[in-house]
């Protein structure tokens, strides 16, 4: 398990240099289909998606709307991208009203939800490269997740001992959570350096990037407690799904598009 964990997070890591690096059309393309099968994970998981069918309307559209969202964001302003968001909203309460009594309200919700969690949050990773400078910006998003979740891990395990959520995720530390975010910031530090950016900005952007990251993990965890599932899906080899991988990345991305948006101007 561990070798096939580790294959997998070389791949994942190499796959994020080379669409980090090209950046444009190639990054837009793969956050969409990230975010498409992320909504697919998050429709089986709340059973939005029909059991004996391969699709219904309400995922459908849930799908289509993510797919909206993305247009918008290409050819429309920063300050119109709501529409993205508003119109798949419109869309999936269409299909609940018309196709009524066919959904529940919390499928609905769930579908809902989908267009901002799967689609508007993981699109941050494309929004931020195309920031002005955004090729060193899009860094940090995966130097405060994926370095933050080791450095809590390993920290977690040399001098762990007060349980974090106990009930949610028993595994984790305050020890580890104090751990990463310093790693974090550390790495921040060093990127910082390395590129010749704003020491402080991107110390204070690790920061905070790490802190979500860590929620981001959380609320994936406990999305998978209240619908009793293991996994998201199998589609990564020793990860899972794409949920699985991209929990902490979800919540990162948005907050270190923001922060390089207000502070590195």
């Amino acid at each position: 398990m561990f070798k096939t964990r580790l294959i997998s997070g070389i791949v994942l890591v190499a796959a994020a240099l080379f669409t980090g690096m090209v950046g444009g059309l190639v990054l837009f393309f793969t956050c969409l289909a990230l975010s498409e099968i992320a909504a697919g994970e998050l429709f089986a998981a709340a059973r939005v998606r029909p059991d004996d069918k391969p699709f219904g309307y309400l995922d459908v559209a849930g799908y289509i709307g993510i797919l909206i969202l993305y247009i918008c964001i290409m050819f429309m302003p920063e300050s119109a991208h709501t529409i993205g968001i508003i119109i798949p909203v419109l869309l999936i309460m269409f299909v609940y009203v018309f196709t009524f009594p066919k959904y529940d309200a919390h499928q609905v919700f769930a579908a809902a939800f989908a267009i901002i969690y799967t689609g508007f949050m993981l699109s941050c990773l494309y929004q931020t490269r195309m920031l002005e400078n955004g090729v060193f910006h899009y860094w940090l998003i995966f130097i405060s997740a994926w370095g933050s979740d080791t450095g809590a891990y390993c920290v977690g395990m040399l001098f762990g001992k007060h349980k974090m959520t106990p009930v949610l995720s028993p595994k984790k530390t305050i020890e580890g959570a104090i751990g990463g975010v310093a790693i974090a910031v550390l790495l921040g530090l060093i990127y910082a350096l390395l590129t010749h950016g704003p020491v402080a900005i991107y110390m204070v952007i690790c920061f905070f990037g790490a802190i979500l990251s860590m929620v981001g993990d959380l609320a994936a965890s406990a999305i998978k407690r209240n619908m009793k599932i293991k996994d998201y899906g199998n589609l990564i080899p020793g990860h899972g799904g794409i949920l699985d991988r991209f929990d902490s990345i979800i919540f990162t991305a948005p907050v270190i598009f923001y922060l390089s948006s207000v502070l590195i101007s």
